[in-house]
């Protein structure tokens, strides 16, 4: 392998940037490409259209719930780490069949918890899989409304096929927080889901109300997952596109995989890697993308606000977005993270929002000052933001770091 190559951390940042559509705006045309550079992470709900609109200012509403819900071009399904991800439907493969576990993988991504209901039910992991995977055909015939409903379903479908010396363990109460309104069943199914997901077998339809609804793939969009020998490679390409120069403990870590799943896919392309030298560390880069890296060019936007699980923050070396520990703590939390504030690649505060009636009312926070003149470009992308959410920009409070 050839020596790695030394680039900066502005070098890295610029590239990202560029490679996420993030360095200038986008028309609303681009909504397939933007969205299949890794997929648009859509927890909490509504998170997808903010990373939409912050690529394409001139998107709507209405326009990417056309796309993913009429059109269908878009499709939204538990992918990579178990969450919700809204993806270009004909890369289905990529971002559904690429994440399934082979025999010795095991735990399949978002399942490790589930030891503790199959040790009770007495219970092998394949089992419970097989078993959901025969429950969740009620879904090429129906749509559910809302995931606790879906867990129910399922777990009263696949209750019949169990013998009759398991039912009464599977209908007990849940171990997992809610034993009032789950039963083990129930937290198996839920476990499961995720590989289903990946096989193809549910996925979210059309949103009623507050709730999302699931069915099966085939129902949505009229056929089966088609295969695709390639999709492993291609899944790692798109990781390596996206946050490369990185290492394989980078993609098991976004993936939510074990590293002998991360290991296996990695070496599917290993032979297209080249190594770069970043901060005094080895990385590793698609060859075809060195170019890009080494030439990369300030963005012509620099002034980004991001929504909080943006695709951009999903990198794996935060030193680069953040230096400082103590305030990464602060963007990247166990839960509610809040929206960011990026300025040429680099996170410099944080922002939330909060509706009152009509009115969309902004705290936020500078870790550092912008230069001159930009804390009023930062006003007005607050308001057009406002906006593209349908609301009166309120009142803009400044919290000290």
């Amino acid at each position: 392998m050839a020596a790695a190559v030394q680039v900066t951390a502005e070098q890295v940042r610029r590239y990202r940037l560029a490679v996420h559509h993030l360095d200038h705006p986008c028309p609303p045309e681009q909504l397939l490409s933007a969205a299949g550079v890794c997929g648009f992470q859509n927890s909490p709900p509504g998170a997808w259209e903010t990373a939409a609109f912050v690529r394409m200012p001139q998107c709507t509403r209405s326009g990417l719930q056309a796309a993913l819900e009429q059109e269908k071009t878009l499709l939204q399904a538990w992918s990579c780490r178990g969450a919700p991800v809204i993806f270009p439907t004909e890369e289905s493969t990529v971002f559904l069949s690429a994440l399934a576990a082979q025999p010795g993988e095991e735990p399949w991504i978002y399942t490790r918890g589930i030891t503790l209901a199959l040790d009770f039910l007495g219970m092998k992991w394949e089992d419970a899989l097989a078993l959901v995977e025969q429950a969740v055909r009620l879904l090429d015939g129906c749509a559910v409304q809302s995931k606790e409903e879906l867990d129910r379903v399922l777990a009263a479908e696949a209750v019949a096929l169990l013998p009759a010396e398991q039912r009464q363990r599977w209908n007990a109460p849940s171990m997992y927080g809610r034993p009032d309104r789950q039963t083990v069943g129930g937290a198996v199914v839920s476990f499961a889901l995720r590989p289903c997901a990946f096989l193809g077998q549910v996925i979210f339809g059309a949103r009623r109300g507050t709730h999302p609804t699931f069915t099966s793939y085939r129902r949505w969009t009229g056929h089966t997952i088609p295969a695709d020998p390639q999709a492993e490679q291609k899944l790692v390409r798109k990781f390596l596109h996206g946050y490369g120069p990185a290492a394989q403990v980078d993609l098991a870590a976004w993936l939510g995989c074990t590293p002998r799943q991360a290991k296996r896919l990695w070496q599917a392309v290993k032979e297209e890697l080249v190594p770069v030298q970043k901060e005094g560390k080895t990385a590793y880069l698609l060859e075809n993308d060195l170019p890009a890296l080494t030439g990369a060019r300030p963005a012509e936007e620099p002034l980004v606000l991001l929504g909080a699980h943006d695709p951009y923050l999903d990198a794996r070396d935060r030193t680069f977005l953040l230096e400082d520990t103590t305030l990464q703590r602060q963007v990247w939390r166990t839960v509610a993270n809040p929206n960011v504030i990026l300025f040429q690649g680099q996170i410099v505060g944080i922002w939330k929002t909060k509706a009152v009636r009509n009115r969309m009312d902004v705290t936020g926070k500078l870790f550092e000052p912008l230069p001159s003149g930009w804390e009023k470009q930062l006003l007005r992308k607050v308001e057009a933001y406002a906006a593209f959410r349908g609301m009166e920009p309120g009142i803009c409070r400044q919290e000290q770091a």
